[in-house]
């Protein structure tokens, strides 16, 4: 999976093929995480770092305009919804 990407990493990094696979692998785990799940665990974060809440959710929604988060699963019928209408 992802072999162009595989590809183009060791071709313009130092990495080898199994450790450009690793990154790419640690990266979109790290994009997996659902808006919900990230908000949360942003949430944790922010408020062990001594923030409050007014402060928190302020810095979680500017955070999520630029955030790529994994999308909501969608029904087949959801799908078909989006292509025919």
């Amino acid at each position: 999976m992802h072999d162009d990407l595989v590809d183009h990493l060791t071709r313009t990094t130092p990495l080898s093929r199994g450790e450009a696979l690793r990154v790419i692998q640690d990266v979109l785990a790290y994009f997996d995480e659902t808006t919900e799940d990230y908000v949360r665990r942003r949430h944790r974060e922010l408020q062990g770092q001594g923030l409050v809440n007014a402060e928190i959710f302020d810095r979680i929604e500017a955070d999520l305009r630029y955030r790529a988060v994994a999308p909501a699963e969608l029904t087949l019928r959801q799908l078909r919804r989006i292509v025919y209408g």
